[in-house]
């Protein structure tokens, strides 16, 4: 059974930084393609930034430059460094394993 367990969320200040963490088991996140979404009160779920088997990274736009994906094969983890954070950076971010498995959402909430 495959399950996804987000933390390292809170409240910051804007320009403060987060690190939020993914923790998997039934899944390597080594060998598949993982991914950190974010969903914002009354907007649709975004993707954020992609990492897949062979090391590859993909971000949006809206995070390029701020926000770093990463995994440590050894502990089955996947990151996401947040730094120089936006009030509009604010949502509930989410990792997502093989494009199919969803963790159950972190919450950040950057204030002005």
């Amino acid at each position: 059974q495959v399950r996804l367990v987000e933390s390292g969320g809170g409240l910051v200040q804007g320009g403060g930084s987060l690190r939020l963490s993914c923790a998997a088991s039934g899944i390597s996140v080594g060998f598949n393609s993982m991914a950190w979404y974010r969903q914002a009160p009354g907007k649709q779920r975004e993707l954020v930034a992609t990492l897949t088997s062979s090391g590859n990274t993909n971000y949006a736009d809206a995070v390029k430059g701020r926000f770093t994906i990463s995994r440590d094969n050894a502990k089955n983890k996947m990151y996401l460094q947040m730094n120089s954070l936006k009030p509009e950076d604010t949502a509930v971010y989410y990792c997502s394993a093989g494009w199919k498995y969803w963790g159950q959402g972190t919450q950040v909430t950057v204030s002005s």
